[in-house]
Order: structure tokens, then sequence, then C-alpha cells
């Protein structure tokens, strides 16, 4: 028997605070395998990598695959780099199909090699197929554990099938209904099976023609069909109609936040250099500062000298600058409001195209509803700051920065709401259109905008 660990488990503890310093493994194992995986996982993420593993070393292989599918990949991948490769294959073995690919694509070839010729045949062939799918699309999410009847069968038949099934499947909440070719013939659910009377088949009571994915269609667009239809599974089929798999809920969850990581890093201006993108896989708080300088000095580099254009603007109307000193009072502030109200039109775009809400041909209709809501927007903080305009410069700079404020946030508001759709048109990503790029955009026209109402309102013209 290994050495008591000589650390905190607290969350194992019989009293809330109670440390337990000192356990033998046949505790350590009842304590663990009496809490929930995804309580344990979050326990383990605070102890050191070397410590997980000698715990990891300690349990049964079922109680840590259990609690690995709970853990972030970083933390997947640290705890199994620890593990000897018997105990880890025996881990593999009990994970659900798709988690397993995923931590075994994370490691290196010669090791998952090793891996793979200590698992059994059956779950070999499976692991390879599954890795043979492009990664993204619905093949390489999805679970091959999955309960499937035959047509002929009764209700009664059915359900014994099952309950000798369950085990070895991730959901039998939903049943598949197959040919001799596999071909998926339809659907049935553990509530209409226990409602149905026992003699009535199974292909009087399925669902004909249920929704499906195909094994090359887009994750996300599989998560969106999912959430659209309230699915807690869904078939993949390949190209000849046949089931291969099916993608579960716990997967499409995980899909919509992977995507939903990438479009903030995006709009937080960390730009995208390869295929994957190694922020989404670290995550922020074990990004290495150096891969954070990389990923974001470029987009910084090239706005600040974007914002070369507004220095121009400013030095092109300098005549009306001296005409009317009080003008540059209100530069930040119109400036501002442009670049603040672009951001805001572009993130809800960027949000809506994200989720199907708003496609490409909506934007007419769209520009045409956020002209309104800009004017109407603009002409409320006209009206509120115009009266420091009184204060600060007289009637004639009300008038002028009144007139500025509506222009500016009508134009920032118009550019935060095309530049998704123009980055869409020439398949880019949308969530490029970040707040830092609409308000350096926003600031150049704003500088172009207030000083030439400016001009045209006091008789002026900027000289070069």
């Amino acid at each position: 028997m290994n050495q008591p660990l000589k650390f905190p488990i607290n969350a194992f503890a019989p009293e809330n605070g109670e440390t337990i310093e000192y356990l033998d493994d046949d505790m350590l194992r009842r304590l663990c395998e009496a809490e929930h995986p995804a309580d344990l996982a979050s326990q383990f993420s605070e102890f050191e990598p070397d410590q997980a593993v000698d715990v990891f070393s300690r349990l049964s292989p079922q109680c840590c695959a259990d609690v690995l599918v709970h853990m972030e990949y970083e933390l997947q991948r640290e705890i199994a780099a620890g593990l000897a490769d018997d105990m880890l294959a025996a881990v593999i073995a009990r994970m659900p199909s798709d988690d397993r690919v995923d931590l075994l694509h994370s490691m290196p070839d010669e090791r998952g090699e090793i891996l793979l010729h200590l698992l059994a045949k059956a779950e070999r062939e499976d692991i390879r197929r599954l890795s043979s799918y492009d990664e993204d699309t619905a093949g390489a999410i999805m679970t091959s554990e999955y309960a499937t009847l035959q047509p002929h069968l009764s209700a009664r038949q059915a359900i014994e099938k099952l309950r000798l099934e369950a085990p070895d499947k991730e959901t039998i909440y939903y049943a598949y209904v197959i040919d001799e070719n596999r071909r998926l013939l339809g659907l049935v659910s553990l509530r209409e099976l226990i409602l149905a009377r026992p003699d009535r088949s199974i292909e009087s009571i399925m669902r004909r023609d249920p929704i499906c994915a195909n094994v090359d269609d887009d994750q996300e667009d599989v998560a969106r069909q999912m959430a659209k239809y309230d699915l807690l599974a869904m078939p993949v089929i390949n190209g000849n109609e046949a089931l291969v798999g099916i993608v579960t809920f716990d997967d499409v969850h995980d899909v919509i936040e992977q995507e939903a990581t990438e479009d903030f890093h995006r709009m937080g201006s960390i730009s995208q250099s390869s295929g994957t993108d190694d922020l989404v896989d670290i995550g922020l708080r074990d990004a290495s500062p150096w891969l954070l300088i990389q990923k974001r000095l470029p987009w910084l580099l090239a706005l600040v000298f974007m914002n070369i254009f507004s220095g121009a603007g400013i030095a092109y109307y300098e005549d009306t600058i001296q005409a009317t000193v009080a003008l540059v009072f209100f530069l930040p502030l119109l400036i501002g409001s442009g670049g603040n109200a672009g951001a805001q039109s572009a993130t809800l775009m960027v949000r809506a195209m994200a989720i199907g809400d708003v496609v490409r041909k909506d934007w007419l209709r769209m520009v045409g509803k956020e002209i309104g809501i800009a004017l109407a927007i603009g002409v409320c903080m006209g009206v509120a700051v115009s009266f420091i305009g009184v204060f600060r410069g007289g009637p004639d700079v009300a008038v002028i920065v009144s007139l500025a404020m509506v222009a500016v946030v009508l134009f920032g508001s118009l550019l935060g709401i095309s530049l998704p759709f123009l980055l869409a048109r020439c398949r880019l990503d949308p969530a490029t259109a970040s707040a830092p790029l609409v308000t350096s955009v926003a600031d150049i026209g704003g500088v172009v905008i207030y000083f030439g109402i400016a001009s045209w309102y006091l008789g002026l013209h900027g000289v070069v």
C-alpha cells in the first residue's frame, strides 16, 4: 500500500472545514466515489499537478475517468502525462468515446500509439474512426455510445434490450431505430417506450425522419440546431444515411463555450495566426505573457498608425480650431461618443450573427433600423451636450456640438453595424470587427465630421 499523502483534501472531509491529512487508499477511494465527479474536478484543480497525479494513481480507473471529463483540457493533459501507461490506458477505456479521442489528440504521437496498443481492439478501432473526421465537424464531437433498436421489436423487448445495454451507453433517453444496413429510420424516446403497450412494435411508435446531422456539418451549426429544437442528443449520419454516432448536449455546451471564447478573443483584438487559437486551447489564466504580447501587439500597433489619420484631420482644420478654441474642449467627448456607439452596435451585431439571429441578407433592413435608433440616441445626446456648449463657448458652439454629436453617433453606429457584414462578405470572421478597430475608425471619422461641421457653420475652410 502506498504511503498516505500529506496534504489537505477539504472537500472530502466528514465535517465542513475539517482537514484530512492522512488517508489510506481504501478510505481515499470511498471518499472520492461518494462525491460528484464535477465537485472532485473543481477540488483537484486547486492541487499542484504532481499532487493530483498522486491522488489519481490511487483511485479506481472508473473514478478517474469520471473526474477527468469534468476537468479543463490543460489539467487533463498534465494529469495524463503523469500517470503510468497501464493506468492511463485503463482510464481512457472507461471515458466517453469523444472525450478519450480529445485526450489522445493532446498527447505526443509516440505515447498515443503506446496507449492505443494497450486498449482492446474494438476501442482502438472506435478511436481511429472518430479521429478520422475533420476538426470542428459533427463527426469530431460525436460519441459512438448510443442505443439502437430494430423496427420489428416490441416495446417490451426494446425496454429489456435497453436495460441490458444501458451501462455501456452515454444516454438511453433516445433510442435510434436502424435497419440491417444501419440506415436511420427513426427514433423513440424512453418515455414513449414506457407509455406504449408492451406488444406494440417499435415501427408503429417511432418518430420517422428525425432531425439529424451529417458527419461533415460544422459543429456550430449542429449546436444551433440542437438549441433550436431543444434536443438532448442529435443523431449523426454519413453519406450513405447510416447512423455513425450522436452528438449530446454536453458536447454542444462545450462547442458553444469554445466558439463564444474565440469570438471574445477576436473582439479583444487577439488575432488568430493559425488554424487553432492558442488562447482558446490554453486559457487566459495559463497563457504566457509572451503569447499574450504576440496576440495583442500586432493589432494595437496597427491601430496606432491608423490614429495618425486623426491627427492629420486635426491639422487640416487648424484654422477652425484657432478661430474657436472652445471647440477643442468637446473633441474627446464627441469622438469618444462615436466610438462607444460604434462598439455597441458592433458587439450586438457580431453576437446576432454568431447565433444565427441575423444573416448577410438582413444588412439593408438592419441599417435602416439602426439609422432610426442612432438618430434618436444622437439627438438626445446632442441636446444634453448643448447645455455644456452654451456654458463653454456660447450659442454657436452649442449648435456645432449638438449637430456634430448627432452626426458622429450616426456615423459610429452605421460603422459598427456594417463592418461585421462587410467582413462576412469577404469571408472573414465578423468578430474581427472588434471594439478597438471600430473605435479607431470612428475616431478618424469623428474628427473630420466635427471640424467639418464647425467650418461649415462658422464659414471657414480648413487649410493644409
